[in-house]
């Protein structure tokens, strides 16, 4: 198997202040890249800015909401002035806002399409100028089982997700000759507080946020020649069904 290095390349993963984009953040850390921090908090990029130092590794932040694109701008900006470059990008942040359709708000609507799905492509077009500029990069975009699988009440996550797979695909075929790989991971349940809900000690049977962020990693680290473009991760011996 081929030994993971990415010393001198430059990630930056978005929505990585906490859960699995903190995880992430880490393992490519770990794995030797410098990485860039962003969340929407400027305290919670610092703080963990501060801890990936504190371990020794080579981090940097700035806080970016991505529904916004003069912010994204900014970000992608900011990763090549002061990290020296920009190489891979993890859209992670999203959010989830959970109604049926006769109740959901239209601002939520558009905060979760904005957040989830708007978000990755504002970050993708903004990042692509910075990878022609170092011959190439990688883009792997965090999406859900959701994005195949509807269920009541998920709506607006549903359609972010699906449209984000979407978007995901055609990203794939439009960059592949341009040496820009675009690959989707798409978790099943995972112990995270995402949407408001704390983990819980019956909730062991999930993946935790160090699985997706492992999958991210072996994403990287695959030779140019070859592209795990979607991947499915579900935990492994969910509760059985009664």
């Amino acid at each position: 198997m081929k030994s993971l290095d990415l010393h001198e390349k430059v990630g930056l993963v978005t929505g990585s202040t906490r859960g699995i984009g903190r995880a992430i953040a880490f393992g490519m850390a770990k794995a030797g890249a410098t990485v860039v921090v962003s969340g929407r908090q400027e305290r919670d990029v610092a703080r963990v800015v501060e801890e990936m130092r504190s371990e020794g590794f080579r981090a940097f932040g700035s806080a970016c909401d991505v529904r916004h694109y003069d912010e994204v701008e900014a970000l992608m900006s900011f990763a090549a002035e002061e990290a020296g470059g920009l190489d891979i990008l993890v859209n992670n942040a999203g959010i989830g806002l959970f109604a049926p359709v006769s109740e959901i708000a239209p601002a939520d609507w558009d905060r979760v399409v904005g957040t989830n799905l708007t978000g990755v492509f504002y970050c993708s077009r903004a990042a692509i100028p910075h990878f022609r500029a170092r011959g190439g990069g990688a883009i792997v975009n965090i999406s859900s089982l959701a994005g195949k699988n509807a269920f009541a009440g998920g709506a607006a996550y549903n359609a972010s997700k699906f449209g984000l797979e979407g978007l995901s695909e055609a990203m794939m075929l439009d960059l592949r000759y341009e040496n820009i790989k675009v690959a989707y991971v798409m978790p099943g349940s995972v112990a995270t507080g995402f949407a408001g809900r704390a983990p819980r000690e019956e909730d062991s049977w999930r993946l935790t946020s160090e699985d997706v962020a492992e999958m991210v990693v072996d994403i990287l680290a695959q030779d140019r020649r070859a592209l795990a473009s979607r991947i499915e991760l579900r935990p492994f011996q969910p509760p059985r069904k009664s």
